[in-house]
């Protein structure tokens, strides 16, 4: 199957979607369970999202999307909150029948701070954090992982980021280290800082451990986010590379933008994501 053709497909299954809510007024959770994704990757919400919402907010547009896993961001379970708050606070997710795959993105750039980091994800029920180190904090990062049996996948964050702009630079700093250290894969990002995340992706193999999915109208273009289908970037191309490689961490919708009102944005982005999935499931 040629890619336009794909790509046709997947704008045309997004369209039914919207058409089918908009003329039967059913809500888009119930219109998610009918187009429920092939191809086994586990789509997500990454609740800085959100982060305009209280967390029972959050909980309540997570189900409303139809989705059933979340990576956490301290917006929802914060870092002043007590053990027993942090417990009923993931509790809550849990309930609501959302999968926590991650927390993040999380400092670990403070020595001092490292174990109070681990602890809040520990506490939290956090079993891998989405993370920002230094090369100086790495060496107690990695004693850290094996202590609490935590994931750490470290976020690159695009040209402006001193320490892991590229997920090269975190591919690098990670090879010789604990296999639960890895990388989170943000697409966008990636982009940004003038690298191919398709084949990156491909490279980092078993060290990618989380996804961060956005769209950009310009590939180098900050501030050019888009809902997930309306931009330049390869998403087609990103999930035919997950499922070759048998991925099976969370691909999260990191939808920066539209922060006051992110739901309509959010929903099209999955929309869109589904009708690629849907697309790339048919093929032989």
């Amino acid at each position: 199957m040629k890619l336009s053709v794909l790509n046709r497909r997947a704008f045309i299954g997004t369209t039914a979607v919207g058409t089918t809510a908009a003329l039967s007024g059913l809500r888009l959770n119930q219109v998610a369970a009918q187009h429920a994704p092939a191809g086994g990757l586990q789509l997500g919400v990454a609740s800085y999202s959100l982060r305009k919402l209280p967390r029972p907010d959050a909980i309540k547009v997570i189900k409303q999307l139809g989705i059933s896993a979340v990576s956490i961001k301290s917006f929802h379970l914060t870092y002043e909150s007590t053990p027993e708050q942090l417990k009923a606070g993931s509790q809550e997710f849990i309930d609501a029948g959302i999968q926590i795959l991650s927390g993040g993105n999380i400092d670990l750039k403070d020595p001092a701070k490292l174990r109070s980091m681990f602890e809040y994800a520990k506490m939290s029920r956090i079993p891998m954090m989405v993370c920002a180190p230094t090369h100086a904090t790495l060496d107690e990062v990695e004693k850290l992982v094996k202590e609490y049996d935590i994931k750490t996948a470290i976020h690159n964050h695009g040209p402006e980021d001193q320490h892991f702009p590229t997920p090269e630079s975190v591919l690098e700093a990670v090879k010789n280290r604990d296999p639960r250290m890895g990388l989170c894969a943000d697409i966008g990002h990636t982009s940004r800082a003038g690298a191919d995340f398709v084949e990156w992706i491909r490279r980092a193999g078993p060290r990618l451990l989380d996804v961060h999915v956005k769209d950009l109208k310009d590939h180098k273009g900050r501030g050019s986010d888009c809902p997930v289908g309306e931009g330049a970037l390869a998403i087609v191309s990103l999930f035919r590379q997950l499922k070759a490689m048998n991925y099976k961490g969370g691909v999260m919708l990191e939808y920066e933008i539209d922060a006051d009102n992110p739901y309509p944005g959010m929903a099209k982005s999955f929309a869109y994501m589904r009708g690629v999935l849907d697309a790339l499931g048919t093929q032989s």
